[in-house]
Protein backbone atom coordinates (compact mmCIF):
# COMPACT_ATOMS: atom_id res chain seq x y z
CA UNK A 1 0.00 0.00 0.00
CA UNK A 2 1.15 3.32 -1.06
CA UNK A 3 1.57 5.55 2.11
CA UNK A 4 1.56 8.94 0.80
CA UNK A 5 -1.09 10.40 2.61
CA UNK A 6 -1.19 14.18 4.25
CA UNK A 7 -2.75 13.42 6.93
CA UNK A 8 -2.35 16.82 8.25
CA UNK A 9 -4.33 18.87 5.51
CA UNK A 10 -7.08 20.63 6.00
CA UNK A 11 -9.51 19.02 3.77
CA UNK A 12 -12.29 17.32 3.97
CA UNK A 13 -13.57 13.52 3.18
CA UNK A 14 -16.21 13.77 0.36
CA UNK A 15 -19.85 12.71 2.02
CA UNK A 16 -23.14 12.52 1.23
CA UNK A 17 -24.59 16.00 0.12
CA UNK A 18 -26.82 16.64 3.21
CA UNK A 19 -29.78 18.75 2.75
CA UNK A 20 -31.00 21.18 5.40
CA UNK A 21 -34.39 19.75 7.47
CA UNK A 22 -36.18 21.53 9.93
CA UNK A 23 -35.05 19.60 13.35
CA UNK A 24 -37.82 22.20 14.97
CA UNK A 25 -41.70 21.58 14.60
CA UNK A 26 -44.02 19.07 14.16
CA UNK A 27 -43.56 16.58 11.14
CA UNK A 28 -46.52 16.52 8.89
CA UNK A 29 -48.73 13.53 7.83
CA UNK A 30 -47.74 12.84 4.67
CA UNK A 31 -51.25 12.60 3.36
CA UNK A 32 -51.39 16.44 3.90
CA UNK A 33 -48.29 16.86 1.73
CA UNK A 34 -48.33 17.26 -2.08
CA UNK A 35 -46.68 13.79 -3.04
CA UNK A 36 -43.99 16.08 -4.81
CA UNK A 37 -42.91 17.64 -1.23
CA UNK A 38 -42.22 13.90 0.22
CA UNK A 39 -38.64 13.59 0.79
CA UNK A 40 -37.34 10.56 2.45
CA UNK A 41 -33.98 11.57 3.35
CA UNK A 42 -34.82 13.11 6.33
CA UNK A 43 -32.98 11.89 9.25
CA UNK A 44 -35.59 13.37 11.47
CA UNK A 45 -38.57 10.76 9.92
CA UNK A 46 -36.07 8.00 11.57
CA UNK A 47 -35.09 9.14 14.33
CA UNK A 48 -39.04 9.61 15.16
CA UNK A 49 -40.08 6.51 13.81
CA UNK A 50 -42.53 8.65 11.50
CA UNK A 51 -41.61 6.43 8.26
CA UNK A 52 -44.23 3.97 7.55
CA UNK A 53 -47.09 6.15 6.52
CA UNK A 54 -44.32 8.02 4.44
CA UNK A 55 -43.63 4.97 2.89
CA UNK A 56 -46.93 3.27 2.15
CA UNK A 57 -48.01 6.54 0.38
CA UNK A 58 -45.20 6.63 -1.75
CA UNK A 59 -45.27 2.58 -2.77
CA UNK A 60 -49.36 2.91 -3.35
CA UNK A 61 -49.09 5.98 -5.23
CA UNK A 62 -45.78 6.97 -6.53
CA UNK A 63 -43.40 4.04 -6.12
CA UNK A 64 -40.46 5.53 -8.05
CA UNK A 65 -40.28 8.65 -6.60
CA UNK A 66 -38.45 11.68 -7.91
CA UNK A 67 -36.36 14.33 -6.08
CA UNK A 68 -33.86 17.04 -7.05
CA UNK A 69 -31.91 19.28 -4.37
CA UNK A 70 -29.22 21.81 -5.34
CA UNK A 71 -26.41 19.59 -2.99
CA UNK A 72 -27.46 15.92 -4.32
CA UNK A 73 -29.25 16.44 -7.87
CA UNK A 74 -31.47 14.42 -9.12
CA UNK A 75 -32.85 11.35 -7.39
CA UNK A 76 -35.18 8.24 -7.62
CA UNK A 77 -37.06 6.48 -4.47
CA UNK A 78 -37.87 3.14 -5.13
CA UNK A 79 -40.25 1.93 -2.37
CA UNK A 80 -41.54 -1.57 -3.94
CA UNK A 81 -40.18 -5.02 -3.57
CA UNK A 82 -40.33 -6.21 -7.36
CA UNK A 83 -38.68 -2.94 -8.44
CA UNK A 84 -36.24 -2.76 -5.58
CA UNK A 85 -35.10 -6.20 -6.71
CA UNK A 86 -34.74 -5.59 -10.35
CA UNK A 87 -32.38 -2.51 -9.95
CA UNK A 88 -30.31 -4.45 -7.26
CA UNK A 89 -29.60 -7.41 -10.07
CA UNK A 90 -29.40 -4.97 -12.74
CA UNK A 91 -25.67 -3.68 -12.48
CA UNK A 92 -24.92 -3.25 -16.08
CA UNK A 93 -27.82 -0.37 -16.32
CA UNK A 94 -27.15 0.46 -12.53
CA UNK A 95 -23.80 1.51 -11.25
CA UNK A 96 -22.33 1.35 -7.96
CA UNK A 97 -19.59 2.99 -8.57
CA UNK A 98 -20.45 6.37 -8.17
CA UNK A 99 -21.52 4.98 -4.13
CA UNK A 100 -23.64 3.82 -2.44
CA UNK A 101 -25.28 6.37 -0.65
CA UNK A 102 -26.39 10.04 -1.64
CA UNK A 103 -23.81 11.86 -2.58
CA UNK A 104 -23.11 15.14 -5.34
CA UNK A 105 -24.48 15.17 -8.90
CA UNK A 106 -22.23 12.48 -11.16
CA UNK A 107 -21.29 15.78 -13.01
CA UNK A 108 -20.27 17.98 -10.09
CA UNK A 109 -16.67 18.41 -9.61
CA UNK A 110 -15.20 17.25 -6.46
CA UNK A 111 -15.33 19.98 -3.37
CA UNK A 112 -11.97 21.05 -2.95
CA UNK A 113 -9.50 19.49 -1.45
CA UNK A 114 -11.82 16.15 -1.17
CA UNK A 115 -10.49 12.86 -0.85
CA UNK A 116 -11.75 10.38 -3.23
CA UNK A 117 -12.32 7.27 -0.99
CA UNK A 118 -13.64 3.99 -2.38
CA UNK A 119 -14.78 1.00 -1.33
CA UNK A 120 -15.24 -2.83 -3.29
CA UNK A 121 -19.04 -2.42 -2.36
CA UNK A 122 -18.68 1.17 -4.55
CA UNK A 123 -17.46 0.00 -7.46
CA UNK A 124 -18.39 -2.55 -10.39
CA UNK A 125 -16.89 -5.92 -12.24
CA UNK A 126 -14.02 -6.37 -12.35
CA UNK A 127 -12.64 -4.71 -9.83
CA UNK A 128 -15.47 -4.79 -7.46
CA UNK A 129 -15.66 -9.09 -7.74
CA UNK A 130 -11.40 -9.57 -7.05
CA UNK A 131 -11.58 -7.38 -4.02
CA UNK A 132 -14.12 -8.75 -2.34
CA UNK A 133 -13.19 -12.30 -3.30
CA UNK A 134 -9.92 -11.30 -1.39
CA UNK A 135 -11.69 -10.92 2.09
CA UNK A 136 -14.25 -13.63 1.57
CA UNK A 137 -12.27 -16.08 3.00
CA UNK A 138 -13.22 -14.88 6.41
CA UNK A 139 -16.65 -15.80 6.02
CA UNK A 140 -16.40 -19.01 4.25
CA UNK A 141 -18.47 -22.17 5.78
CA UNK A 142 -15.28 -23.35 6.98
CA UNK A 143 -14.48 -19.88 8.71
CA UNK A 144 -17.91 -19.64 9.80
CA UNK A 145 -17.48 -23.06 11.62
CA UNK A 146 -14.47 -22.71 13.41
CA UNK A 147 -16.01 -19.36 14.47
CA UNK A 148 -19.19 -20.67 15.83
CA UNK A 149 -18.17 -21.56 19.19
CA UNK A 150 -16.06 -18.44 19.91
CA UNK A 151 -19.08 -16.36 19.45
CA UNK A 152 -20.91 -19.04 21.47
CA UNK A 153 -18.43 -18.33 24.16
CA UNK A 154 -18.60 -14.66 24.04
CA UNK A 155 -22.36 -14.43 23.92
CA UNK A 156 -22.24 -16.90 26.98
CA UNK A 157 -19.26 -14.50 29.06
CA UNK A 158 -21.89 -11.31 27.96
CA UNK A 159 -25.47 -12.74 28.50
CA UNK A 160 -23.85 -13.96 32.19
CA UNK A 161 -22.65 -10.54 33.10
CA UNK A 162 -26.25 -9.08 32.73
CA UNK A 163 -27.75 -7.84 36.20
CA UNK A 164 -31.09 -9.52 36.49
CA UNK A 165 -34.13 -7.82 37.40
CA UNK A 166 -32.49 -4.21 36.76
CA UNK A 167 -32.77 -1.87 34.39
CA UNK A 168 -29.61 -1.38 31.68
CA UNK A 169 -28.77 -0.21 28.18
CA UNK A 170 -29.03 -3.32 25.72
CA UNK A 171 -27.48 -1.89 23.24
CA UNK A 172 -24.23 -1.02 24.69
CA UNK A 173 -24.13 -4.09 27.18
CA UNK A 174 -25.61 -6.45 24.17
CA UNK A 175 -25.59 -5.28 20.79
CA UNK A 176 -22.06 -3.04 20.93
CA UNK A 177 -20.34 -5.41 22.73
CA UNK A 178 -20.89 -8.85 21.05
CA UNK A 179 -20.54 -7.51 17.70
CA UNK A 180 -17.66 -5.12 18.66
CA UNK A 181 -15.61 -8.47 20.22
CA UNK A 182 -16.82 -10.30 16.85
CA UNK A 183 -14.83 -7.27 14.37
CA UNK A 184 -12.07 -7.26 16.87
CA UNK A 185 -11.68 -11.13 16.32
CA UNK A 186 -12.22 -10.67 12.36
CA UNK A 187 -9.29 -7.92 12.09
CA UNK A 188 -7.09 -9.15 14.77
CA UNK A 189 -7.79 -6.27 16.62
CA UNK A 190 -5.99 -5.42 19.86
CA UNK A 191 -9.17 -6.52 22.20
CA UNK A 192 -8.41 -3.92 24.75
CA UNK A 193 -9.07 -1.32 22.29
CA UNK A 194 -12.30 -2.88 20.41
CA UNK A 195 -14.61 0.17 21.19
CA UNK A 196 -12.37 2.32 18.87
CA UNK A 197 -13.99 0.04 16.40
CA UNK A 198 -17.30 1.28 17.33
CA UNK A 199 -16.61 4.57 17.46
CA UNK A 200 -15.10 4.72 13.94
CA UNK A 201 -17.86 2.87 12.45
CA UNK A 202 -20.54 5.43 13.88
CA UNK A 203 -18.26 8.55 13.15
CA UNK A 204 -18.49 7.06 9.31
CA UNK A 205 -22.17 7.60 8.80
CA UNK A 206 -23.22 10.04 11.35
CA UNK A 207 -24.74 12.77 10.36
CA UNK A 208 -22.38 16.39 11.75
CA UNK A 209 -24.33 18.00 14.78
CA UNK A 210 -26.89 15.44 15.72
CA UNK A 211 -25.10 14.52 18.66
CA UNK A 212 -22.05 11.98 17.58
CA UNK A 213 -19.83 14.44 15.64
CA UNK A 214 -20.21 18.49 14.93
CA UNK A 215 -18.76 19.12 11.89
CA UNK A 216 -16.77 17.22 8.57
CA UNK A 217 -14.00 18.41 9.80
CA UNK A 218 -14.18 16.01 13.03
CA UNK A 219 -15.32 13.18 11.38
CA UNK A 220 -11.95 13.45 8.66
CA UNK A 221 -9.76 13.80 11.72
CA UNK A 222 -11.33 10.41 13.51
CA UNK A 223 -11.11 8.16 9.88
CA UNK A 224 -7.57 9.84 9.62
CA UNK A 225 -7.00 8.77 13.20
CA UNK A 226 -8.65 4.99 12.13
CA UNK A 227 -6.75 4.74 8.61
CA UNK A 228 -3.22 5.52 10.13
CA UNK A 229 -4.15 2.95 13.17
CA UNK A 230 -5.11 0.08 10.67
CA UNK A 231 -1.83 1.05 8.48
CA UNK A 232 0.52 0.17 11.50
CA UNK A 233 -1.60 -3.11 11.63
CA UNK A 234 -0.85 -3.81 7.74
CA UNK A 235 2.93 -3.28 8.40
CA UNK A 236 2.69 -5.56 11.00
CA UNK A 237 0.63 -8.37 9.06
CA UNK A 238 2.88 -7.64 5.83
CA UNK A 239 5.90 -9.07 7.97
CA UNK A 240 3.64 -11.64 10.08
CA UNK A 241 0.29 -12.60 8.39
CA UNK A 242 -2.62 -14.08 9.83
CA UNK A 243 -6.21 -15.23 8.79
CA UNK A 244 -7.38 -11.97 9.55
CA UNK A 245 -8.96 -8.73 7.15
CA UNK A 246 -6.03 -6.98 7.19
CA UNK A 247 -3.50 -9.92 6.42
CA UNK A 248 -5.73 -10.65 3.54
CA UNK A 249 -6.10 -7.40 2.16
CA UNK A 250 -2.15 -6.97 2.60
CA UNK A 251 -1.01 -9.83 0.93
CA UNK A 252 -4.24 -10.29 -1.76
CA UNK A 253 -2.90 -9.87 -5.05
CA UNK A 254 -5.66 -7.22 -6.00
CA UNK A 255 -5.61 -5.24 -2.77
CA UNK A 256 -1.76 -5.27 -1.73
CA UNK A 257 -1.40 -2.16 -3.77
CA UNK A 258 -4.36 0.09 -2.71
CA UNK A 259 -3.49 4.00 -2.23
CA UNK A 260 -4.50 4.89 1.39
CA UNK A 261 -8.01 6.43 0.78
CA UNK A 262 -9.21 3.19 -1.02
CA UNK A 263 -7.33 0.84 2.34
CA UNK A 264 -9.94 3.12 4.53
CA UNK A 265 -13.14 3.18 2.42
CA UNK A 266 -12.87 -0.69 2.30
CA UNK A 267 -12.00 -0.63 6.33
CA UNK A 268 -15.02 1.63 6.69
CA UNK A 269 -16.87 -0.94 4.85
CA UNK A 270 -16.31 -3.41 6.73
CA UNK A 271 -16.41 -2.41 9.69
CA UNK A 272 -19.71 -0.69 9.31
CA UNK A 273 -21.00 -3.88 7.62
CA UNK A 274 -19.65 -6.20 10.59
CA UNK A 275 -21.32 -3.31 12.97
CA UNK A 276 -24.14 -1.71 12.28
CA UNK A 277 -26.42 -4.78 10.68
CA UNK A 278 -25.61 -6.91 13.24
CA UNK A 279 -25.92 -4.72 16.00
CA UNK A 280 -29.05 -3.03 14.97
CA UNK A 281 -31.11 -6.31 14.58
CA UNK A 282 -29.54 -7.34 17.71
CA UNK A 283 -31.54 -4.62 19.24
CA UNK A 284 -34.40 -4.57 16.68
CA UNK A 285 -35.52 -8.18 17.93
CA UNK A 286 -35.89 -7.57 21.28
CA UNK A 287 -37.71 -4.54 20.76
CA UNK A 288 -40.13 -6.64 18.27
CA UNK A 289 -40.57 -9.54 20.48
CA UNK A 290 -42.06 -6.40 22.87
CA UNK A 291 -44.31 -5.05 20.41
CA UNK A 292 -45.48 -8.92 19.42
CA UNK A 293 -45.75 -10.96 22.79
CA UNK A 294 -47.49 -13.37 21.28
CA UNK A 295 -44.35 -14.42 19.39
CA UNK A 296 -42.57 -14.10 22.11
CA UNK A 297 -44.95 -16.90 23.61
CA UNK A 298 -44.47 -18.59 20.84
CA UNK A 299 -40.42 -18.71 20.80
CA UNK A 300 -41.08 -20.11 24.46
CA UNK A 301 -43.34 -23.05 23.28
CA UNK A 302 -40.87 -23.68 20.32
CA UNK A 303 -36.87 -22.55 20.22
CA UNK A 304 -36.47 -24.71 16.90
CA UNK A 305 -38.11 -21.42 15.17
CA UNK A 306 -35.20 -19.73 16.29
CA UNK A 307 -33.05 -19.82 12.66
CA UNK A 308 -36.61 -18.87 10.72
CA UNK A 309 -37.01 -15.95 13.65
CA UNK A 310 -33.78 -14.40 12.76
CA UNK A 311 -34.61 -13.75 9.06
CA UNK A 312 -38.03 -12.45 10.10
CA UNK A 313 -36.30 -9.83 12.55
CA UNK A 314 -33.51 -9.03 9.90
CA UNK A 315 -36.58 -7.90 7.59
CA UNK A 316 -38.57 -6.57 10.19
CA UNK A 317 -35.58 -4.10 11.36
CA UNK A 318 -34.03 -3.35 8.37
CA UNK A 319 -30.57 -2.31 9.42
CA UNK A 320 -29.68 -0.17 6.40
CA UNK A 321 -32.16 1.43 4.93
CA UNK A 322 -31.13 2.37 1.65
CA UNK A 323 -28.78 1.46 -0.51
CA UNK A 324 -28.38 4.14 -3.96
CA UNK A 325 -27.24 3.11 -7.86
CA UNK A 326 -26.55 5.25 -10.36
CA UNK A 327 -27.60 5.02 -13.73
CA UNK A 328 -25.70 4.51 -16.67
CA UNK A 329 -28.37 4.59 -19.20
CA UNK A 330 -32.11 5.92 -19.42
CA UNK A 331 -34.35 3.88 -17.85
CA UNK A 332 -38.25 3.83 -18.30
CA UNK A 333 -39.99 2.49 -14.72
CA UNK A 334 -43.43 2.83 -14.19
CA UNK A 335 -44.36 5.77 -16.62
CA UNK A 336 -41.18 7.51 -15.43
CA UNK A 337 -37.61 8.04 -17.27
CA UNK A 338 -34.82 7.94 -14.47
CA UNK A 339 -31.94 9.82 -16.61
CA UNK A 340 -28.59 8.77 -17.21
CA UNK A 341 -26.38 9.72 -13.98
CA UNK A 342 -29.41 9.88 -12.05
CA UNK A 343 -29.23 8.27 -8.34
CA UNK A 344 -31.60 5.40 -7.51
CA UNK A 345 -32.12 5.01 -3.97
CA UNK A 346 -33.21 1.67 -3.63
CA UNK A 347 -35.41 2.13 0.06
CA UNK A 348 -35.09 -1.68 1.17
CA UNK A 349 -36.58 -0.42 4.14
CA UNK A 350 -39.98 0.23 2.04
CA UNK A 351 -39.42 -3.13 0.27
CA UNK A 352 -39.84 -5.35 3.39
CA UNK A 353 -43.14 -3.84 4.41
CA UNK A 354 -44.47 -4.46 0.34
CA UNK A 355 -48.03 -6.44 1.42
CA UNK A 356 -47.51 -7.50 -1.99
CA UNK A 357 -44.92 -9.69 -1.05
CA UNK A 358 -45.54 -9.90 2.75
CA UNK A 359 -48.37 -10.34 4.38
CA UNK A 360 -49.34 -8.44 7.31
CA UNK A 361 -45.99 -6.95 6.92
CA UNK A 362 -45.90 -4.38 9.27
CA UNK A 363 -46.18 -7.24 12.04
CA UNK A 364 -42.96 -9.29 13.37
CA UNK A 365 -44.52 -12.90 12.52
CA UNK A 366 -41.39 -15.50 13.71
CA UNK A 367 -43.15 -18.09 11.66
CA UNK A 368 -43.11 -16.06 8.37
CA UNK A 369 -42.81 -18.67 5.29
CA UNK A 370 -41.25 -16.64 3.06
CA UNK A 371 -38.79 -14.49 5.87
CA UNK A 372 -35.86 -15.36 4.11
CA UNK A 373 -36.56 -13.37 1.15
CA UNK A 374 -36.29 -9.86 2.74
CA UNK A 375 -34.48 -7.57 0.70
CA UNK A 376 -31.80 -6.35 4.26
CA UNK A 377 -28.69 -8.38 2.74
CA UNK A 378 -29.84 -7.32 -1.34
CA UNK A 379 -29.34 -9.40 -4.28
CA UNK A 380 -26.93 -10.02 -7.22
CA UNK A 381 -23.22 -9.23 -6.96
CA UNK A 382 -23.39 -7.10 -4.10
CA UNK A 383 -25.35 -9.29 -1.80
CA UNK A 384 -23.84 -8.70 1.40
CA UNK A 385 -20.79 -10.81 2.08
CA UNK A 386 -21.36 -11.49 5.64
CA UNK A 387 -24.84 -12.07 5.64
CA UNK A 388 -24.25 -15.58 7.10
CA UNK A 389 -21.98 -14.27 10.00
CA UNK A 390 -24.86 -11.81 10.84
CA UNK A 391 -26.96 -14.91 11.01
CA UNK A 392 -25.15 -17.08 13.06
CA UNK A 393 -24.64 -14.08 15.35
CA UNK A 394 -27.99 -13.94 16.22
CA UNK A 395 -28.90 -17.06 16.09
CA UNK A 396 -26.49 -18.19 18.74
CA UNK A 397 -27.59 -15.01 20.66
CA UNK A 398 -31.64 -16.38 20.84
CA UNK A 399 -30.73 -19.70 21.73
CA UNK A 400 -28.52 -18.45 24.57
CA UNK A 401 -30.86 -15.71 25.87
CA UNK A 402 -33.97 -18.47 25.65
CA UNK A 403 -31.19 -21.05 27.66
CA UNK A 404 -31.62 -18.55 30.77
CA UNK A 405 -34.22 -15.94 30.61
CA UNK A 406 -37.88 -15.92 30.30
CA UNK A 407 -38.07 -12.62 29.48
CA UNK A 408 -35.81 -9.71 28.02
CA UNK A 409 -38.39 -6.68 28.75
CA UNK A 410 -38.34 -3.24 27.11
CA UNK A 411 -39.00 -0.59 30.03
CA UNK A 412 -38.94 2.54 27.91
CA UNK A 413 -38.55 3.75 24.48
CA UNK A 414 -35.80 3.27 22.38
CA UNK A 415 -33.43 6.45 21.25
CA UNK A 416 -33.14 5.33 17.48
CA UNK A 417 -30.59 6.33 15.27
CA UNK A 418 -30.36 10.03 13.72
CA UNK A 419 -29.82 8.80 10.01
CA UNK A 420 -31.46 8.24 7.15
CA UNK A 421 -29.56 5.52 6.31
CA UNK A 422 -28.12 3.29 9.50
CA UNK A 423 -31.53 2.57 10.79
CA UNK A 424 -30.97 1.66 14.53
CA UNK A 425 -30.88 2.17 17.95
CA UNK A 426 -28.76 4.02 20.10
CA UNK A 427 -30.89 2.99 23.48
CA UNK A 428 -33.18 0.42 24.38
CA UNK A 429 -33.68 0.43 28.59
CA UNK A 430 -34.39 -3.53 29.27
CA UNK A 431 -34.74 -5.50 32.48
CA UNK A 432 -33.92 -9.74 32.39
CA UNK A 433 -36.22 -11.78 33.93
CA UNK A 434 -35.08 -15.32 34.62
CA UNK A 435 -37.13 -18.47 33.74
Amino acid sequence: MSEAVDTQAKQPLRRPGMIAFDTTGDIPDPYDLPIEKINMINPRLFAENRIWDYFERLRNEDPVHFNDTELTGRYWSLTRYADIKAVDTDHERFSSAHGITIGFPIDAPLPEGALPISMFIAMDPPKHDVQRLTVAPIVAPMSLKKLEPLIRERVCGILDSLPVGETFDWVDNVSIELTTQMLATLFDFPFEERRKLTRWSDVATAVPGTGLIDSEEERRAELIECLEYFTRLWKERKEKPGHDLVSMLAHGENTKNMEPFEFLGNLILLIVGGNDTTRNSISGGVLALNQYPEQYDLLRRDTSIIPNMVAEIIRWQTPLAYMRRTANVDVEMHGKTIKAGDQVLMWYVSGNRDPEVFERADELIIDRKNARTHLSFGFGLHRCMGNRLAEMQLRVLWEEIMNRFHKVEVVGEPKRTVSAFVKGYTELPVKLYAK
